[in-house]
């Protein structure tokens, strides 16, 4: 495993530092968060382990920053702070697991290799874009040939479900259940409807049509 460690007490370092490498594992130390969270985004570990109290910042605040960094790597918080009120503090934090000082070595690595085996998270894309529409998921903003679609809420998410599977048909009743939340089918022409008033928008007024209905099946977006 490669392993950060963000702790500044030496003994607590040197402790887990000689641990880890009678196993093999490779580890990087940091005594501070701005230089933690520096090493995190230039290196490629498997478990970033995190004191709570640093000298720079709390190791919440570390985490928090990590997360809305988008680095997705696991975290286990190391902490004397053993409240269950601190321990859900740290998970709410962004922390995957969480470990009382003093701790069993054997324990912590075990909870090091579980984190490990974790299947990497995989960062959902915030821009979709076919062709030259494009649909921020962020913003919620969505253009074509650089205009701006005035979509209605139930609009954009048909379309966005529609451009998060490009090519594939998307049936009525994958919709229903999407876009609308049923799991039963109302009988109606809520889809058909719908999909008429986005064609209206997406596909109309320009030269090329992106939406086809594929008569019997449902519905694909594609360029």
């Amino acid at each position: 495993m490669r392993i950060l460690l963000i702790e500044d007490d030496e003994e607590t370092a040197t402790f887990i530092r000689r641990g880890l490498s009678e196993f093999g594992d490779t580890i990087q130390c940091c005594s501070t968060v701005l230089s933690g969270l520096s090493k995190a985004r230039e290196g490629n570990f498997d478990v970033v382990v995190f004191d709570r109290l640093l000298p720079d910042m709390d190791g919440l605040t570390g985490v928090k920053l990590m997360r809305e960094a988008h680095m997705l790597t696991p975290v286990l918080m190391l902490t004397a702070l053993s409240g269950i009120d601190d321990r859900v503090n740290g998970l709410n934090a962004g922390a995957d697991d969480y470990l009382v000082k003093p701790f069993a070595f054997s324990e912590m690595y075990a909870r090091l290799q579980a984190l490990a085996r974790r299947p990497a998270i995989k960062q959902e894309q915030t821009l979709l874009t076919i062709d030259d529409l494009s649909l921020d998921r962020t913003t919620q903003i969505v253009t074509r040939s650089d205009t701006v679609l005035n979509l209605l809420p139930r609009e954009y998410k048909i379309l966005e479900y529609l451009m998060q599977n490009e090519g594939r048909v998307v049936t009525r009743t994958m919709l229903l259940e999407r876009v609308w939340g049923y799991n039963f089918d109302p009988k109606t022409s809520l889809v058909q409807t719908h999909l008429s008033r986005l064609r209206m928008k997406v596909d109309k007024p320009f030269d090329t049509e992106l939406i086809s209905t594929i008569r019997g099946a449902g519905y694909v977006i594609s360029a």
